[in-house]
């Protein structure tokens, strides 16, 4: 399949007309046919109904066009980050996280990286799940993760960033954000959102809360629906300090308890650029300075 064929098939299923389609293109009627005849072939189904009134489409033709349409965005894409790319950089470094504020400084980073690298350009890929398997597959060069999730993977180089405390997250609204520092006992007879991929720290904080019995819970499937309730009155949760947007839609307050979260940096034991060095101490520099910033 070409992509002179899939524009093809999608200008046909827009015009259902094979004239129209193919004047549309600039293409001959016969050298537009042959082609979709082609395509039809390759695929193994018939996308199009021939008509003495043109062209209808058939229903696997219509699902088959629908998905043709989506990864023709997608190429189209791809194909102009490539041009930019070719056209202004000669490096590329790939930073996967799950969401923007995980790294609060990266803006800053690659606006101080850009100063002294122009020619080489921070890439973020933002992955909520699957970031490890992403980065090992290769698809990243550089991986925001926990120190418990990098033990048992081989040919890595790991580099501490920050040290991530437990925060309380409440609505503005609520009694709670009067107080500096959440206790155990100040959340009893509250409601308590708990999963969403909770790292192990944290489930471990969440478990000891629920133990006292004196504590209502309930399950949410993931960080923006919990934040969503939350916004609703529907209860409070506790999440670590590297999710914070700093937007000030909601409080976070510390919460009272051991556990941390100990965030890392991870490149490929292989990859020696010098680029990728620096834009790694540059990250670590910003942490270290930032004494003072709640994480």
């Amino acid at each position: 399949m070409t992509t002179k064929q899939i524009d093809y098939c999608i200008e046909l299923a827009r015009t259902l007309n094979f004239s129209r389609a193919a004047e549309n293109l600039f293409v001959s009627q016969p050298t537009f046919s042959y082609q979709i005849a082609l395509l039809e072939e390759e695929v193994g189904f018939k996308i199009f109904e021939r008509s003495g009134r043109g062209a209808a489409m058939t229903p696997a033709g219509a699902q088959f066009v629908s998905f043709l349409s989506g990864m023709r965005e997608e190429l189209k894409r791809a194909i102009e980050q490539g041009q930019n790319f070719s056209a202004r950089y000669r490096d590329s470094i790939t930073l996967s996280l799950m969401v923007r504020q995980a790294v609060y400084f990266l803006p800053e980073a690659m606006r101080l990286f850009a100063e002294t690298n122009p020619r080489v350009q921070i890439t973020p890929l933002f992955q909520y799940t699957g970031g490890v398997e992403a980065f090992l597959r290769g698809e990243a060069d550089v991986l925001f993760a926990l120190a418990e999730q990098t033990r048992q993977i081989p040919g890595i180089a790991v580099h501490p960033l920050f040290e991530s405390r437990v925060y309380l997250i409440a609505d503005r609204s609520d009694p709670l954000t009067e107080k500096n520092l959440i206790r155990q006992e100040d959340l009893y007879g509250r409601s308590l959102m708990v999963g969403g991929g909770s790292p192990a720290a944290l489930r471990a904080v969440q478990h000891r809360l629920i133990a006292t019995g004196r504590i209502e819970y309930f399950n949410s499937p993931d960080h923006d629906t919990t934040l969503t309730n939350i916004a609703a009155g529907k209860g409070v949760c506790l999440a670590p300090g590297f999710l914070n947007d700093h937007s000030g839609q909601f409080a976070w307050i510390p919460f009272d308890c051991r556990e941390t979260f100990s965030c890392v940096l991870c490149t490929h034991k292989a990859d020696s650029r010098p680029a990728l060095g620096e834009f790694i101490a540059l990250l670590q520099g910003l942490y270290r300075d930032a004494v003072a910033f709640p994480l």
